[in-house]
């Protein structure tokens, strides 16, 4: 369907918003609207954040969670307890962990899973920087908390073949409850449970 624009600006813009995941060309005419009828000020606030954001923000050299500086808050926070490492997929599911308020422990984000249908293999994921971690001797514990699907239960399997010559725990968060897909999408209480009741990878 075609659309006019009273202005090249106007369409210029709903052009950008309109590549925004779930968002169309409607929601990103109202989205547009929406700023033209704010004051200047606040427009170049809401702009400039997120192009500050996408210039200045870091990935933690230790975790490869999103932060403000080389190592994460979560990292750096000594009353956390460095031995044990949770290892997840994405940003999200450090977020939802997070939420959860039953983990006081470390993480590590792969940034993806291994999926051979959509060539990411092991190692295009942060694998090879768990390993090290876990090689530096003072990791008690791994927990395997990715998404319950053939790629996330693959990568699993993986990481376990990688780390099962260490003496360390290798545990999976509980698969008892329904984890469903992806754990962002699961409640913090389901989560949180599924997380305190892990089981050794092994045994499962």
């Amino acid at each position: 369907m075609e659309h006019h624009y009273p202005s090249r600006l106007l369409e210029k813009a709903v052009g950008e918003f309109a590549k925004l995941p779930g968002v169309g060309r409607k929601t990103a005419l109202r989205l547009v609207l929406h700023l033209l009828r704010q004051d200047v000020e606040s427009v170049n606030a809401f702009a400039g954040s997120i192009s500050k954001m996408r210039n200045e923000v870091k990935h933690c050299s230790k975790c490869h969670n999103i932060s403000d500086t080389d190592i994460c808050p979560i990292c750096a926070d000594m009353r956390r307890d460095s031995t044990v490492i949770c290892v997840v997929e994405n940003i999200q599911d450090v977020m939802a962990v997070e939420n959860t308020q039953q983990f006081d422990g470390l993480y590590h984000v792969l940034g993806g899973v291994i999926s051979p249908m959509d060539g990411i293999g092991p190692g295009d994921i942060e694998i090879e920087s768990l390993v090290n971690r876990v090689s530096e001797g003072n990791i008690k514990e791994v927990i395997l908390a990715l998404s319950s699907t053939m790629e996330g239960d693959t990568t699993n399997f993986y990481i376990y073949r990688k780390l099962s010559s260490f003496n360390i725990e290798l545990s999976v968060i509980a698969r008892g409850i329904s984890v469903g897909d992806e754990l962002e999408y699961t409640d913090e209480v389901t989560l949180g449970r599924s997380i305190s009741n892990r089981t050794p990878f092994d045994k499962k």
